[in-house]
């Protein structure tokens, strides 16, 4: 009798242990299984904090939104993205340091941070590299912007694409620029960017490196004159508050680049992977197009709202690259003359 039920306890524990361990191993999404890998049971529960240095309202929030409803709709509500906003979570040096410690999956910081970490990412801040929109998309999603992608894995980083911050412009306190003469003695807020640093002393301008949170309150102390940002940015950070005066100088194009954290990354299947890869590139065509929209639109509003809005004439912005040549030489030995060269040659094939 001990025996029989002895059997009927063995018969009863075994099927109960093959099932557990099957549940067990498909419920990985990293598991390397084959039978695994391309169905939706790759595909694990997961929060992601997505987090960037500004407003909701701005192109970049509004791009970050769209990329989680493409996650969510691509995955089955399985990978829920969880946008934080307006430096919540930090700058953008905080939180791309917070990506490679695991802290954090994702953050779309310019590149101009990168830099520090990547000194190729400085070919993006040359002063009138990029004479329109078209042009900087046509390298950013070329051979060049692969480039300097590939260099990220080795730093903790996976980077997914480009989106855009935009043409950067002037506004100050104090009078319009229209000329090269007029940045003379004007401070300015810049990122803490070599490039931008020395160009801005070669005009004859006084460049104060600050925080981003910080600027607002600077430009309504008068610690600094004016700074300098897309006009998407200038706008959403209500910076005519402060401000009288806005030159459409152009004077450089800032790209965001997409990043997530490596750890993160390589925890994912490969279904997960390409969610987040595909969303990544179709919110961030959404995104390009908003940006340029929104150019358009916030000079209008910026007027309305009571800025002197002036144009550059192209001769002016000649006059200013010419001026500042010798720091974009410079920089060009030290970012790769091969780099550059071939940065150089991309856009000549677009402007033909």
């Amino acid at each position: 009798m001990k025996n029989w039920i002895k059997k009927i306890g063995v018969g009863l524990i075994l099927p109960s242990m093959l099932l557990l361990s099957a549940c067990g191993s498909s419920s990985t999404g990293g598991s390397t299984n084959g039978e695994n890998k391309g169905k939706s049971s790759s595909i694990q529960e997961r929060t992601i904090k997505a987090g960037i240095g500004l407003n909701e309202d701005h192109p970049e929030g509004l791009g970050l939104k769209k990329f989680a409803e493409i996650v969510s709709e691509k995955s089955g509500g399985k990978l829920k993205v969880k946008p934080f906003y307006a430096a919540t979570l930090g700058d953008d040096q905080k939180m791309t340091e917070a990506l490679q410690g695991g802290m954090q999956e994702i953050t779309i910081p310019s590149t101009s941070p990168l830099v520090g970490m990547i000194k190729e990412y400085g070919i993006f801040d040359f002063p009138f590299l990029f004479n329109n929109g078209e042009e900087a998309d046509a390298v950013l999603d070329g051979p060049v912007g692969q480039k300097l992608l590939d260099k990220l894995p080795e730093h903790g980083l996976i980077g997914l694409g480009y989106w855009e911050n935009g043409f950067r412009q002037l506004t100050n306190s104090k009078h319009p620029v229209e000329t090269a003469e007029d940045f003379k003695g004007l401070k300015v807020r810049t990122m803490q960017n070599e490039v931008h640093l020395a160009a801005f002393k070669e005009l004859g301008a006084n460049p104060t490196p600050m925080a981003f949170s910080e600027v607002f309150t600077a430009l309504e102390s008068k610690t600094v004159d004016g700074q300098e940002n897309p006009l998407a940015t200038i706008k959403s950070n209500k910076f005519n508050e402060v401000q009288d005066y806005l030159s459409l100088t152009k004077h450089v194009y800032t790209p965001f680049v997409f990043l997530v954290s490596k750890k993160f990354w390589d925890g994912l299947s490969e279904e997960e992977q390409k969610i987040l890869k595909d969303a990544a590139i179709e919110a961030g065509k959404y995104q390009r197009q908003l940006s340029r929209e929104e150019d358009k639109k916030a000079v209008e509003d910026l007027k309305a709202a009571g800025m002197k809005v002036n144009e550059v004439s192209d001769e002016e912005k000649a006059k200013m690259k010419e001026i500042i040549a010798p720091v974009t030489e410079k920089f060009a030995e030290k970012f790769g003359k091969d780099l550059v060269d071939e940065l150089n040659a991309e856009i000549d094939k677009v402007r033909k």
